[in-house]
């Protein structure tokens, strides 16, 4: 095994690990669980406690800081290199770069994409947030099931940014023309997502773009009645506002009313 080759993590969708595009095989949740705790960390040391509690949880075995220590030996036979976990002060860290652990760059890519499109770089936008989505996977909002185990309040965090990727990655599709790449992924994040306001409302946009005026209409009254239904509350202002210019654009523009006069009656006025 090659140990000088960079190690990899991936914690969103199927765990894995791997080094020189070979997989590890890292058997067991909590040889998983050690493993996933620090590669969140992103080469950070993080606290021997931290690990106990993401590990064992409400179970700690009897004397945890050793079995901890053993469970760390078993990791580093696993990775094959004795230098990939390091001890430091009251801790543990594993030798990875942010960009070698999915869920790491996933947010990088996530973050960077968001403030290119605020600053209206929107070709940058896409492809930065395209990249980020592309590593999710199909399923945006599904927390990672091997980050709930070990840390749920980032797994929360991650599903979350997942939602507001794609949408920002629709946003900066239907600044550059692409109305149909738009729709295909908030079609997609909404039936996750129902009550998502700003991917419907976004939606409503690419369709209206695409001329289906009469399918941004159904959802809008779609999501109007999910909203009602589930949370008690009614559209948002920017909703409402996308459905009432639906609504102007739909309607037939006014016919100016036929004079009553008879022809020739302001020749006849005029000369009067």
């Amino acid at each position: 095994m090659d140990g000088g080759a960079r190690l990899r993590v991936t914690l969103l969708g199927e765990f894995q690990a791997s080094r020189g595009g070979a997989a590890l095989t890292v058997a067991g949740a909590r040889l998983q669980g050690l493993l996933a705790r620090l590669a969140l960390a992103g080469g950070r040391a993080v606290e021997q406690s931290a690990l106990i509690d993401a590990i064992w949880a409400e179970d700690p075995p009897t004397g945890p800081a050793h079995a901890l220590q053993a469970l760390v030996s078993r990791l580093r036979r696993t990775l094959g290199s004795a230098s990939d976990i390091t001890q430091v002060a009251g801790g543990y860290r594993l030798e990875v770069d942010a960009a070698d652990v999915d869920a790491l760059r996933f947010e990088q890519l996530a973050a960077a994409g968001r403030e290119r499109l605020r600053a209206g770089d929107t070709i940058a936008a896409a492809a930065l947030l395209g990249e980020a989505v592309t590593l999710w996977g199909d399923r945006p909002g599904t927390e990672p099931t091997v980050v709930t185990a070990i840390a749920p309040a980032a797994a929360t965090r991650l599903a979350h940014v997942s939602v507001e990727a794609v949408a920002d990655l629709a946003d900066a599709e239907l600044s550059l023309g692409r109305a149909d790449a738009a729709s295909a992924h908030l079609t997609a994040l909404l039936a996750e997502n129902p009550v998502h306001e700003r991917a419907a409302a976004l939606l409503m946009d690419a369709l209206a773009a695409q001329g289906r005026q009469a399918e941004a209409l159904a959802l809008y009254e779609r999501v109007r009645a999910t909203l009602a239904d589930n949370l008690g509350t009614d559209p948002g202002a920017a909703l409402r506002e996308r459905h009432l210019s639906l609504l102007r654009a739909e309607q037939p523009a006014p016919q100016a009313s036929p004079s009553n006069l008879p022809a020739g009656a302001p020749d006849q006025l005029h000369r009067a």
